[in-house]
């Protein structure tokens, strides 16, 4: 049983609409459903939607179905702090660190980390093969972005993903998540141009928690989710 204190969607960081009820999304799809109700305004728009990989792309490809917009990709990976690799300490794109949590990183062997960097580093540009092959970017210069994932902890990938794709050009970005605790959204407010996310708490616990299934996504889930 969950204790939801509020759940908001901020527009250009300034509404915000309060729900009193618990909820669990059944699966990433029932959440990607759920945030195309909430974003139903884009549908015909030029829109470009990008999936977090593994678990955002799938709540990514319910949204872009049901707005009619294409779908990419934005690959960012966290580095798990050492004794707790759930918990993020900094972010990392296909081209290097985006994001880090600086009070963290106080305390963490460099050479660890550096390693810890190369990895990930590695590991998103083979998602990058792996999921798109020979398929380049979609333009979204000048177009409207939507990041989404299938909930957000510290956020660190998602600032690292607000970034990367900042450099694309887009006209406006947009973070769409189904879950996040109130203290990441406070922040994604300051970088991105409107922020929807559909249900946050403060006691956040685990992002499965407000999933009845929250299986790993392999791979092959995600190449198809592209198609």
């Amino acid at each position: 049983m969950c204790s939801l204190e509020f759940g908001l969607r901020i527009v250009e960081a300034q509404r915000m609409s309060i729900f009193t009820f618990c909820h669990i999304f059944t699966d990433r799809r029932d959440a990607g459903r759920k945030l195309a109700d909430s974003l139903s305004n884009y549908r015909g728009q030029d829109v470009v939607v990008y999936g977090v990989p593994r678990g955002g792309v799938i709540v990514a490809a319910e949204l872009a179905r049901s707005i009619g917009a294409p779908l990419d990709l934005v690959i960012t990976r966290k580095v798990g702090h050492p004794q707790s690799k759930e918990y993020a300490i900094a972010a990392v794109g296909e081209d290097g660190v985006a994001f880090t949590n600086p009070e963290e990183l106080q305390s963490i062997d460099r050479q660890w980390f550096n390693e810890q960097v190369l990895a990930q580093q590695a590991e998103a540009r083979r998602r990058r093969h792996v999921y798109m092959q020979d398929r380049g970017p979609i333009d979204v210069k000048n177009k409207t972005a939507i990041l989404i994932d299938d909930g957000l902890a510290t956020g660190l990938t998602m600032f690292a993903a607000i970034e990367d794709v900042r450099r694309r050009g887009p006209r406006k970005v947009i973070v769409a998540v189904p879950v996040a605790p109130p203290e990441t959204v406070r922040r994604l407010r300051l970088v991105a141009d409107e922020v929807v996310v559909l249900y946050s708490t403060r006691d956040f616990g685990s992002i499965g928690s407000f999933y009845s299934n929250f299986d790993q996504v392999g791979d092959a889930e995600v190449v198809e989710a592209l198609k």
